[in-house]
């Protein structure tokens, strides 16, 4: 169809298309004029997000994810049924009273503010004081929800981990006692007791291996004569005694040359070099004995410093082997220590947590009652009613033409029956009082179609 085409349906049409127009306008009218007064309140409420609400982090999907949700927690029942209490606890005789919570959700709205951390609580009604009450009611509500939301599951949390702080401690003192009783059956004092031992025990293998040396230096001299021991050789008697007899013997010798054997010096000089050589002996032996009777008395030693020695190792590793077990019940000291610390900690925090009276929701100011209605203005409603008018006169003048289609335009008629149109006449004027063609439509004046134009 081409705009002639639509131009001509119009211009054949146009009184319904007016009656359709102005029916538009009234009902626009009307409606704006008729229908109620609608008010609106509205509390912006401050979401204050803490790390910890978002995992420890300030992901934007995170904090998205957390808006979205304190969001669903504002539009729940919850919050309306905390609403529809305060509201009661006022004037339970009220219009506010007689509200329900379908009510209250049906003409509440939500949303968040573009780009930062606000929920704007809206409530519309017909009554501007209402509207106010209520809206600051669902805020109210919405911070007292999330608060029991937030301290509800602390409050449990603190009973529970109550009861696993009375079992950890006394856990902790059990495996206390039980290594307080062990080191007490075993005699340990302190850790300088496992270190003195191990000293005792190193100072007696020194002095066994110094004894078995002795021992075997004393042993290795067993089969040496008497004066060829070192004992003997750097003995300061030994050797006087021999310098004596040497010096004697000399003397003897010299009287030899000029004196018989029997002679009374002579023999006196016998006598002397006889016991010199006596003592000399003597004292030799007495040297090589002392020698032997060492040795014996090194591998006694040596006896009794090994048996001293097996027997401290045993107490070393019988220390050892107590320290172990020691050791295994003092880390059973420190895990339930560090257990006993850990839920304290919790138990702590969750008891604060319940303790809290004040949400993560700050509400930033009140609602106060509108002055205005909400709602388009009648001047508003008009030009909608308008605009809508006349596009349902266009859509009805167009159906009312597909339903009994006329033949209006040379489009019409070539449309019509399929023939290009040669020519066109005008149509023929009426004169005087008018002629035949006056009663016909404009479009068919011009087209010819009466029996004064041909085409």
């Amino acid at each position: 169809m081409s705009l002639q085409q639509l131009l001509s349906i119009l211009r054949a049409r146009w009184p319904a298309a007016a009656l359709i127009l102005l029916a538009s306008l009234a009902a626009s009218l009307a409606w704006s004029l008729l229908r109620p007064a609608s008010y609106l309140a509205q509390v912006p409420v401050m979401v204050d997000v803490q790390a910890s609400d978002v995992g420890g982090g300030y992901a934007p999907a995170l904090l998205g994810s957390y808006i979205a949700t304190q969001i669903d927690v504002a539009r729940s029942d919850a919050v309306a049924e905390r609403a529809k209490q305060l509201l009661q606890s006022g004037d339970a005789s009220g219009p506010d009273a007689a509200l329900t919570v379908p009510a209250l959700q049906a003409a509440q709205t939500v949303r968040p503010a573009r780009e930062s951390h606000i929920i704007h609580m809206q409530w519309r009604g017909p009554d501007a004081a209402q509207v106010a009450r209520v809206a600051n009611a669902l805020a109210r509500a919405f911070v007292d929800v999330s608060l029991s939301l937030k301290t509800g599951p602390a409050r449990q949390d603190a009973g529970w981990l109550e009861q696993q702080v009375g079992q950890a401690r006394e856990g902790m003192s059990t495996a206390q006692m039980r290594l307080a009783d062990y080191q007490r059956s075993a005699g340990i004092v302190g850790g300088e007791q496992s270190d003195h031992e191990l000293s005792r025990l190193n100072q007696l293998a020194t002095r066994l291996a110094q004894v078995q040396a002795e021992t075997t230096d004393a042993q290795s001299k067993q089969g040496a004569l008497g004066d060829t021991l070192a004992e003997v050789m750097d003995s300061p008697l030994v050797n006087g005694l021999k310098a004596d007899l040497a010096r004697l013997e000399a003397r003897r010798q010299e009287a030899s040359a000029s004196l018989g054997p029997r002679h009374p010096q002579m023999e006196r000089l016998d006598a002397e070099v006889a016991s010199l050589r006596a003592r000399l002996s003597a004292e030799t032996r007495r040297v090589s004995g002392s020698v032997e009777a060492r040795w014996h008395a090194g591998q006694q030693r040596e006896r009794q410093l090994a048996a001293a020695m097996n027997s401290q190792r045993e107490r070393v590793l019988a220390i050892n082997h107590d320290r172990a077990r020691m050791a295994l019940l003092q880390q059973d000291v420190d895990t339930a220590r560090r257990q006993f610390e850990q839920v304290s900690t919790h138990a702590s925090r969750s008891r604060l947590q319940s303790l809290a009276t004040q949400a993560d929701l700050v509400l930033l100011s009140p609602a106060t009652a509108p002055a205005e209605a909400t709602g388009p203005s009648w001047r508003q409603a008009l030009a909608v009613g308008g605009v809508a008018g006349l596009l349902l006169a266009v859509a009805g003048a167009l159906m009312m033409e597909l339903s009994r289609r006329r033949v209006r335009s040379v489009d019409d008629l070539m449309q019509v029956t399929g023939l290009r149109v040669l020519a066109s006449l005008p149509a023929a004027h009426a004169s005087g009082g008018g002629g035949r063609n006056a009663a016909l439509p404009p479009s068919a004046r011009r087209l010819g179609l009466a029996g004064g134009g041909a085409a």
